[in-house]
């Protein structure tokens, strides 16, 4: 599955998108199919504009996630220009981005993250650290595969992480079993 990533960066701040890999490690593990990401970076508003039109009517990418650039300052446009791109709002997705941010601290409340449908494209506004888009995707993963599905009219499979319990939490528990030697592996 190809999936488009658009990163806002500035070049003052964070010129070379130093959590880029992470964050897609993070989005990757929502599909049990192969994911292929298309990484744009962009400075500006047509920058932006020219890359969710690109990903999403050129590559035809059905999820498109952009990190960063959803608070109030003046950089900050990704929620508008997502706006102008989307033909269809998700109220949804933003609404949750902002729940799971405001349990962590009240600056959550100034995030303008949105979400939307441009043809059979979801693009979706995520924060710019790893962290929260890991607590974020934990949240949207479900929905995210079903609204593609929805839309392409196709079945991508949500992944499931095996159980995974750290041995530490096992051995208490393994010290009351005796294990006698199997002789065919003396």
């Amino acid at each position: 599955m190809k999936i488009g990533r658009v990163s806002l960066v500035d070049p003052a701040v964070n010129p070379d998108d130093k959590w880029g890999a992470e964050i897609e490690h993070q989005i990757a593990r929502v599909f049990e199919e192969r994911s292929e990401f298309i990484r744009i970076l962009v400075h500006d508003r047509a920058g932006l504009q020219a890359a969710l039109l690109r990903l999403s009517d050129e590559e035809q990418c059905p999820l498109i996630v952009t990190t960063g650039g959803t608070g109030p300052g003046p950089l900050d446009i990704v929620p508008d220009v997502t706006l102008e791109v989307i033909e269809r709002e998700l109220p949804g997705f933003g609404d949750t981005v902002r729940h799971y941010s405001f349990q962590r601290g009240p600056i959550a409340l100034l995030s303008r993250a949105v979400a939307g449908v441009r043809g059979t494209s979801l693009i979706v506004n995520l924060p710019s650290r790893p962290k929260p888009v890991y607590g974020c995707m934990k949240l949207l993963r479900e929905a995210i595969v079903e609204c593609i599905n929805q839309l392409r009219g196709v079945r991508y499979t949500l992944y499931t992480d095996p159980i995974v319990i750290p041995l530490e939490k096992w051995l208490p528990f393994l010290k009351h079993f005796r294990v006698k030697p199997d002789p065919r592996w003396e």
